[in-house]
């Protein structure tokens, strides 16, 4: 096959592979001015299979190339979810002259002689900027009989107690495990017993600081959990979170009386997690998604290839009415695919007075909505008469609405059609939205992020419209501003 990244609904400025099947981000590092990406996949289908690890880099984040396979499955089975780090003062023994990196990952086989799942955590590290990968000799160096889901580890250096520190997760819970060197780990602590969503197993956690109010003397310690589908609920796999402290051995939830915390509100993030070793003097915490859900993965319209992975965003914390809340930002080289933008002002919705603009086919669209009298506001992507996605505010109810039951094809799955919904305060008498379009997702990022919103489409045909429309009153659009995107894969 040619790939020619032109295939019907190919994300034009999100990374594909350039064919089969992908799933969770892993190994996310930064090392010798590259962001690599790891992720699970299977080299010989476009449904989950035997995992792999699938390897590209980039420079800004927007822009990558896709390497060779990094992890293959060998002795100890496949290679399911993990992280990366640079062992900068090679506390592992594995480097002599130069730091180096290492891979920290699940190996899945089952019990000898029985079909009982298997996971044990191993190592791989590089001595070539992660172009090859040599497996450690001792795998696995941890494993547990008495848990059967037992996979996912994130690892990071935790300066105060000068120790490593894994994030694992182990059925509903997370154990945090900590070492002096990756190959021999301790019991430190379990989280999450009866704290948070419990729809499904947890998956792909991650532990990191975050600052409060851009305050980089001030933060607190986030941790994401993944949840994996539940057909008893509709909204399928996704992710949560929880704010608290770390003392390097137990993490302490200071959430655990009020709600649950969602890290996004549409259907198609997952298995996120942020990358390692971004230098300090960056000082951002990024993070990545896989941009589907367990509930339809397997059965997406596209062919030669299937997954996406979101927009990297960078994570902050913000002081609300609520509490500390995490806000999602697209990440600031975004701006190496921008066009030329158009902005328009003051524009008059009523009910009889919808307004609308072209727009490119792969548009960000940024728009701030001033109440006035009206009970519902917002715009529609339109793709054709018959198709569209509609974001909207539900003044009444103070819910932003992101319906794709329009958006194009959704035979392929019952669950697919879905009006997705997030609680959203106005600040003030206003709502701002920063939208995304491509070939096959919409990304909404509302009042600066404070919400997000991430949805797959595949329409029949190309973005071509934004319709802004109120109901049941007045609005009015203060600020709009319509930028045309470039594809990534424009050589």
């Amino acid at each position: 096959m040619t790939v020619q990244y032109k295939e019907n609904h190919r994300p034009q400025f999100h990374f594909s592979p350039k064919e089969k099947w992908m799933n969770d981000p892993n190994g996310m590092v930064f090392f010798n001015e590259e962001y690599h990406l790891f992720y699970q996949y299977h080299p010989h289908g476009t449904t989950w299979g035997p995992m792999h690890w699938g390897h590209a880099v980039s420079k800004d984040m927007i822009h990558w190339e896709e390497l060779p396979i990094a992890l293959y499955p060998d002795e100890h089975g496949a290679i399911f979810s993990g992280s990366a780090v640079v062992d900068w003062n090679n506390t592992t023994g594995f480097f002599e002259d130069a730091p180096g990196l290492v891979a920290i990952f699940t190996h899945a086989d089952n019990y000898p002689g029985t079909e009982l799942p298997r996971q044990r955590q191993s190592l791989a590290y590089s001595k070539d900027d992660g172009r090859t990968w040599v497996t450690y000799e001792g795998n696995p160096v941890l494993s547990d009989v008495d848990i059967t889901d037992y996979r996912d580890p994130k690892v990071f250096w935790h300066e105060e107690t000068n120790k490593w520190v894994m994030v694992l997760a182990t059925g509903q819970t997370v154990t945090i495990y900590t070492s002096t060197n990756l190959r021999e780990w301790e019991f430190a602590s379990v989280f999450g017993m009866n704290e948070g969503s419990h729809d499904g197993v947890w998956e792909c956690p991650d532990l990191f600081q975050l600052p409060i109010d851009g305050e980089q003397e001030n933060k607190k310690w986030v941790m994401l959990v993944s949840i994996g589908d539940n057909p008893k609920f509709k909204e399928g796999s996704r992710t949560q979170y929880f704010v608290g402290d770390f003392d390097g051995t137990t993490f302490l939830n200071e959430h655990s009386e009020e709600a649950v915390l969602w890290l996004d509100y549409g259907r198609d993030n997952y298995a996120g997690v942020s990358w390692s070793d971004i230098p300090r003097e960056d000082g951002r915490r990024i993070y990545i998604g896989w941009m589907s859900n367990w509930r339809y993965a397997n059965q997406l319209p596209t062919e030669e290839w299937r997954s996406a992975m979101t927009l990297p965003r960078e994570l902050s914390l913000t002081s609300t009415a609520a509490g500390l809340r995490i806000v999602q930002s697209p990440v600031a080289e975004i701006n190496s695919i921008r066009g030329e933008a158009e902005s328009f002002k003051d524009l008059a919705l009523d009910e009889n007075k919808p307004i609308s603009y072209k727009i490119s086919e792969l548009t960000e669209i940024e728009v701030e909505f001033e109440k006035e009298t009206a009970e519902l506001f917002g715009l529609s992507v339109m793709n054709s008469k018959e198709e569209k996605t509609t974001i909207s505010y539900d003044a009444v109810k103070e819910l932003l609405i992101v319906d794709r039951t329009a958006a194009g094809d959704n035979s392929f799955s019952e669950s697919f059609a879905a009006i997705q919904e997030a609680p959203l305060n106005m600040d003030g008498e206003t709502i701002n939205l920063q939208i995304f379009v491509d070939a096959s997702s919409i990304e909404v990022f509302a009042n600066s992020g404070r919400i997000a919103v991430t949805s797959l489409v595949f329409p029949h045909e190309k973005a071509n419209k934004v319709n802004l429309f109120s109901k049941e009153g007045t609005a009015n659009v203060r600020q709009l501003t319509l930028t045309p995107l470039k594809s990534i894969w424009s050589m």
